[in-house]
């Protein structure tokens, strides 16, 4: 966790970790460069409806909402995050999006997956808790229509265990389509708005949610983070039209009233976050590079600073000094802003393109 100004003295001691001094330096990288290079870049990179720019001010939400160090509390208290997802083909999205969790500050990290799945996933961190809890239909193919509805039940069972312990649900990373599996997560989906845990839609998610836009109606601590293809497909099915390119912001806006109230990040050039109500955009200068694995790490980062921006409402009861005051939105803003600048830090270190490329 990053560290507000003014913290107690006791604290000195930690100003060496490492944890620390990644987390200042993050804070400190959300400035921007003040390099010709970086400046002409996000002229670029501004999101303008009629006149006015929309841009947050990710800088100080950050600030408001990430919870300070406090020698008094305790594990669990700075977040926990459970990521649903993780199939025989896909192991490395569940594991980016919880590892992320942990690495901005969450105390703990769970993953539940099949159990193809979860042999690989314990692999990649002894710090991830990891739950071999999903099954597929290969895996129930011998089984009658009953056995389904027991094996089924057995792991929302299983599930709802755990249920009350978490602070957010990040959906979709590595889950595949199988249609059991979409089934029993489904399932997970509802109980989860009943129990008032927020949620975070990703990738095969965003498919589960696009045919079944129920499970996610009218639920406003659900946040949905669609790429391009995601995005139009959500439009098509909730809005009847193509996207509209000429009014991005009026069309985010439709989309998640048409939703109900659903808070949506929509991933581009620049992200856009609306939760019907308002639309607020995050334009800092990303990577040329788009490669899999970026939308992982947002979920899991939407999941933590979701959390924390919750905490921050109810400490503030209700009344925070910040702006927007929608936790969904703030927990979009802070890590929209945070995962882009990793990835235009790690392209600057790095620059495999330019090295491929010159001319790029």
């Amino acid at each position: 966790m990053i560290v507000k100004h003014g913290m107690n003295s006791g604290f000195s001691s930690l100003a060496s970790s490492a944890v620390l001094r990644r987390q200042q330096f993050l804070i400190r990288s959300l400035r921007g460069y003040s390099d010709h290079t970086y400046q002409k870049r996000m002229e670029g990179m501004k999101c303008i409806s009629g006149g006015a720019s929309l841009e947050a001010d990710s800088e100080n939400v950050l600030r408001a909402i990430i919870p300070s160090l406090d020698p008094t509390g305790h594990k669990g208290q700075a977040g926990k995050i459970a990521v649903i997802g993780g199939c025989r083909e896909y192991t490395g999205a569940p594991y980016f999006a919880a590892i992320s969790a942990l690495k901005i500050g969450a105390d703990l990290s769970h993953v539940f997956c099949t159990e193809g799945a979860a042999t690989v996933i314990k692999s990649y961190s002894p710090e991830l808790i990891v739950h071999p809890i999903l099954e597929e239909s290969y895996s129930i193919s011998n089984v009658d229509d009953e056995g389904r509805r027991y094996v089924s039940q057995k792991i929302l069972a299983e599930f709802d265990k755990w249920m009350e312990r978490f602070d957010c649900l990040v959906i979709g990373p590595g889950l595949g389509r199988d249609p059991f599996l979409l089934e029993c997560v489904s399932k997970i989906m509802k109980h989860a708005r009943q129990s008032n845990v927020p949620i975070v839609v990703d990738g095969d998610g965003l498919f589960l949610v696009t045919n079944s836009v129920d499970l996610v109606s009218g639920y406003p601590l659900a946040v949905l983070t669609p790429n391009v293809n995601e995005y139009k497909r959500l439009v098509e099915k909730v809005l009847g039209c193509d996207v509209n390119d000429q009014d991005t912001h009026g069309e985010l806006l439709s989309l998640c009233k048409g939703i109900g109230g659903v808070t949506i990040l929509r991933k581009g050039k620049c992200d856009l976050i609306s939760d019907g109500e308002i639309v607020q955009s995050v334009g800092i200068y990303g990577s040329p590079r788009r490669c899999g694995g970026q939308g992982d790490i947002l979920s899991g980062s939407v999941a933590v600073f979701l959390s924390w921006a919750r905490q921050h409402m109810l400490a503030t009861e209700g009344k925070p000094i910040i702006s927007p005051q929608n936790p969904t939105v703030l927990g979009c803003i802070a890590a929209s802003a945070l995962v882009r600048k990793a990835a235009s830090l790690a392209f600057e270190h790095k620059k495999s393109l330019e090295a491929i490329c010159p001319a790029s």
